[in-house]
């Protein structure tokens, strides 16, 4: 019988791919019990109709741009990297790439 041998990693993002970044300035978030969904949209300048519908729906769509279903399991290291990337951010010190070590 073989023995399971344990390997410690850090995953980080393969830049070679060809994937477009897709830009979001809204996020609405929801959830169920299993899990997080993030649904990043594009809000725009409304049309003269859409303020007007806007004004009898009390309601503007916004074109969905990403949907991102994210583990329950997962969610305090999101918030947590999330965290940590602000607060560099607010210190002026962000650094593009991946954390120096894996957040947990």
């Amino acid at each position: 019988m073989s023995e399971r041998k344990q390997v410690n990693f850090t995953i980080v993002p393969d830049e070679t791919s060809d994937s477009p970044r897709t830009y979001a300035n809204f996020c609405a978030i929801s959830h169920t019990p299993f899990d997080f969904t993030l649904t990043f949209c594009e809000v725009l300048p409304p049309s003269e109709q859409q303020v007007r519908d806007a004004e009898t729906q009390r309601v503007l769509r916004a074109p969905v741009r990403a949907r991102i279903v994210v583990p329950i399991q997962f969610v305090p290291n999101l918030i947590t990297a999330l965290q940590e990337h602000m607060r560099s951010f607010g210190e002026g010190t962000l650094k593009i790439g991946p954390p120096p070590e894996p957040v947990h």
